[in-house]
């Protein structure tokens, strides 16, 4: 740290630190971009890494986990943000009258696969008179009021009661019951407006924005802003027939009737998944309980977040990794267990198992939209970069180049990433950033 401080180019190494927000882990590239005149064979810029300080241009690491790196994350939380709520009151290339539109927020959970302490609000975890005793001997019961930061909020009352072959497995499957619901969604609203379903497209178009959220006991559950539109899209209204009310009995009815299979396999007994009992389906307003502001935040919150509240890890997990060696709980060990368990099953190498082990077998995207919900994250970059380029030509710093004249020579490769130990205090200290945890040292 005190050599970095001392440097001559020390400015410049802050001033990359700046551009990068931050970022915890910033990609190192080393290389040069040159720009030349196409008619005249002019030399008109070049930029090169060979003065940058170490000889790296550090760039942001762009990642969406907010446990791998807050100020990256920050920025992807944001654009979630402006994507949701583009789609329930308009801009960014969506009309305001998407408004008048059909829209629901709908919460989809999982089913229960045994007891686990919880917070209510009105009284105990698990207050029970004659609580029954499970045949490994733990009285069923919990007269606690658990704190918000509870560490056995999740936990099983009893671990060896505990499902967590089922847990891991719905888990697995959580993508594909989605895609069904989707499919028997649109099915029952095409049988609701007497269409065949090829014909609902012509007529209607149900457009969605979801994220996945890990409860305390290690299994996902979605909410989903729903939305019907025309044919066209949010730029057209649906058909008369195609209310609030009509989207609610379709998601009423999908939820209720899709399920997936995994067949029976070695010891395994087949069984059937479905979701939860506890479905939460409640309209969108611009003044009332649940507002667009409300939503959007609420999805983009969960649209940085991974397992961390389980307590298992944010990267990739090896088979032959000894889990006591990681600081886990007990619970989230269990679960990471199980994935490696089944997923050493032939028969189950589909549900990939084993590589989304640090996941708890969940293996979808996070965040997800239909098309024509509103703009895209690609689309709100481009226009920040677009800003950005258009800065460092007001500045001189870039040339103002015609892409017919002009031709743009780079050459780049990867020089690592990351920081020193000495290098994180000083971008904590210049960024205002909280400390990762460096028990395992400096890379």
């Amino acid at each position: 740290m005190i050599t970095r401080l001392n440097a001559p180019d020390y400015d410049r190494w802050a001033a990359q630190i700046r551009a990068t927000g931050g970022c915890r882990q910033p990609i190192h590239l080393r290389g040069k971009v040159e720009h030349w005149d196409a008619v005249t064979g002019q030399l008109l810029h070049r930029y090169t890494t060979r003065h940058e300080p170490d000889g790296v241009l550090r760039l942001p690491c762009k990642t969406r986990s907010a446990s791998r790196c807050p100020a990256c994350a920050e920025i992807y939380r944001a654009d979630t943000y402006h994507l949701i709520r583009a789609g329930l009151i308009g801009g960014k290339g969506v009309p305001e009258t998407v408004t008048d539109h059909p829209t629901l927020f709908v919460t989809l959970t999982a089913p229960s696969f045994g007891a686990v302490h919880t917070r209510r609000d009105t009284g105990p975890c698990h207050a029970r008179r004659n609580a029954p005793t499970c045949p490994h001997g733990t009285v069923m019961s919990c007269t606690a009021k658990h704190r918000p930061d509870d560490p056995r909020l999740g936990e099983p009352l009893c671990p060896d009661c505990y499902d967590y072959t089922g847990s891991v497995l719905f888990n697995a499957l959580a993508p594909l019951l989605w895609k069904r619901l989707a499919d028997s969604l649109r099915r029952h609203l095409a049988k609701l407006g007497g269409l065949a379903l090829r014909e609902l497209r012509d007529h209607l178009t149900v457009s969605f924005a979801k994220v996945a959220e890990y409860q305390r006991r290690g299994v996902v559950h979605f909410h989903a802003v729903i939305r019907l539109d025309g044919p066209d899209g949010p730029t057209t209204p649906p058909p008369a027939w195609a209310t609030a009310d009509a989207l609610e009995q379709a998601v009423r009815h999908a939820a209720r009737v899709v399920s997936a299979l995994v067949p029976a396999v070695d010891d395994q007994p087949a069984r059937l998944f479905k979701w939860g009992a506890q479905l939460d389906i409640r309209p969108i307003t611009l003044d009332g309980e649940l507002t667009e502001q409300a939503v959007a935040g609420y999805i983009a919150k969960y649209a940085t977040k991974a397992a961390e509240c389980v307590g298992t890890l944010d990267r990739r997990i090896n088979p032959l990794d000894n889990l006591d060696a990681f600081n886990l709980r007990d619970h989230a060990k269990r679960l990471i267990a199980e994935c490696l368990r089944l997923g050493a099953i032939e028969d189950l190498a589909d549900l990939r198992l084993t590589q989304w082990a640090h996941m708890l077998g969940f293996k979808g995207h996070f965040s997800t939209r239909s098309r024509r919900y509103s703009t895209t994250l690609g689309a709100l970059r481009a226009a920040r970069e677009d800003h950005a380029r258009d800065h460092e030509i007001t500045t001189g710093r870039l040339p103002l180049v015609d892409e017919d004249t002009v031709l743009v020579i780079s050459e780049w490769e990867y020089a690592g990433k990351g920081h020193s130990a000495g290098d994180q205090l000083l971008v904590a200290a210049l960024t205002g950033a909280r400390l990762p945890d460096m028990g395992g040292g400096a890379r």
